[in-house]
């Protein structure tokens, strides 16, 4: 425990830095399960499994904590109304294991494999379809609809008023809050506009008050259906190269290297296994957090205990019945403006992808392989009929690596133009 900052030396105080952690991942922890019609407490107790898991795999050095990803909200949506949640599960369960199969890849042909089948130019632009792609969910949650804005569930003027307010609280505590709370944007977000959604009556705490203290969360076992898995497996393919980003953030937040050791190919696996044990009870797929990275820079609490403190607490908090009920009485607009900043930050981080990446869109490859994947994502393009088809994140993830790997290279390209050069020379010399 040498590199464990004096500040977290005692255990109460090492309890208390995991407290802490779990309070800046929980507004996106909940999140994502309210959006997607899951149980927050049932992603509370995965996200505290997943994290345990991981840091098993991971012989417990990498001081990170895993929850709910945002990369699965559409897939997720889509395939529990097709098939049904314990469908859903089941093809979760499978893109773990796709995780785990990239894990085997990486340690037999090293890091530089997933980087050669998913560059920039690849993930950039899915990244920017899961963002934009969910921007109608947003709004039409914003102005007190359905996500799919089938149905008004409140009305327009109190909804814009109640969004409204949740949106600017959460972009002034991005961006005006000190320390630790600047890194707690969307849990501010929440807090105000629950305020206000509270003080116009748009909050019904019945049930609530009707839930007892403790119950066992409402898990659900997967089943396995062909049709959802092979909708799935794709979308784990972008989540797997934002690893590597999220890794190297730690690592450079703790000045060591965590690609040698543990390995990415264990902090991979370790992510995989902890999506697929989520599954198993009906929980979300988990991703490392940065917003706990940001918070592990700040308080420089290098431990990896402290995660595991806060996973144990994120379990115990999951048997909390009100607490949980609570969560699903926050109101459609409360969340929509939340989500509004939330989901372009998303298309934002997929932009500055390709720039950090220099990646030049006046090359045609690049272009095309940018342009294609934006408009099949975002435009809905689906391919297949029946019960069997591609659409959204899954299709563009697909066709981004499809065009990526079949167009040639610019340095191809430019050899083939060269020979064509040496052709044309020889014809009109020869003339």
């Amino acid at each position: 425990m040498s590199d464990l900052n004096p500040a977290y030396a005692g255990g109460w105080r090492t309890a208390l830095a995991g407290s802490q952690m779990l309070f800046v991942a929980f507004g996106a922890l909940v999140l994502m399960p309210l959006l997607t019609g899951l149980d927050p407490s049932v992603a509370l107790f995965t996200a505290g499994i997943g994290t345990l898991l991981f840091q098993f795999v991971t012989k417990r050095s990498v001081p990170i904590f895993l929850a709910s990803s945002f990369v699965f909200i559409a897939p997720i949506a889509y395939s529990s109304k097709t098939w049904g949640v314990a469908a859903t599960m089941g093809a979760l369960f499978t893109a773990g294991v796709v995780y785990m199969l990239l894990a085997a890849i990486v340690k037999i042909k090293g890091s530089g494999f997933l980087h050669r089948l998913m560059p920039p130019v690849v993930t950039g632009p899915v990244i920017m379809v899961i963002g934009l792609g969910l921007a109608p969910i947003a709004v039409n949650m914003a102005m007190g609809k359905a996500g799919d804005g089938s149905i008004q569930l409140f009305p327009y003027m109190d909804s814009m008023i109640v969004s409204m307010s949740a949106l600017v609280a959460t972009l002034l505590m991005a961006t005006l809050g000190k320390g630790i709370f600047r890194l707690v944007p969307i849990l501010a977000g929440v807090l105000v506009g629950y305020f206000v959604a509270s003080s116009m009556g748009m909050v019904d705490l019945t049930k609530v008050n009707e839930a007892p203290l403790l119950a066992v969360p409402n898990f659900v076992a997967p089943e396995f259906n062909l049709q959802a898995i092979m909708f799935m497996i794709p979308v784990a393919l972008a989540p797997a190269i934002e690893h590597v980003g999220d890794i190297l953030a730690i690592s450079n937040v703790t000045g060591k290297d965590y690609l040698k050791k543990p390995g990415l190919h264990r902090t991979l696996f370790g992510d995989g296994i902890a999506t697929s044990a989520a599954s198993l009870f009906g929980g979300p797929p988990n991703t490392t957090y940065s917003e706990v990275t940001g918070a592990v820079m700040l308080t420089k609490a290098f431990n990896p205990v402290v995660m595991t403190w806060a996973a144990v607490f994120a379990i115990l908090l999951a048997f909390v019945a009100k607490f949980g009920i609570l969560l699903q009485t926050i109101p459609a607009p409360v969340m929509g403006g939340i989500l509004i900043l939330l989901f372009g930050s998303i298309a934002g981080v997929g932009l500055n992808t390709l720039i950090k990446a220099k990646v030049d869109l006046a090359q045609q490859r690049n272009l095309v392989i940018v342009s294609t994947t934006l408009v099949f994502g975002i435009g809905g393009m689906a391919i297949g009929n029946g019960d069997l088809n591609l659409q959204g994140v899954s299709l563009c993830g697909l066709v981004a690596i499809l065009l990526n790997l079949i167009l040639p290279a610019a340095g191809e390209r430019d050899d083939l133009s060269e020979e064509k050069q040496v052709v044309d020379d020889l014809v009109e010399h020869s003339r």
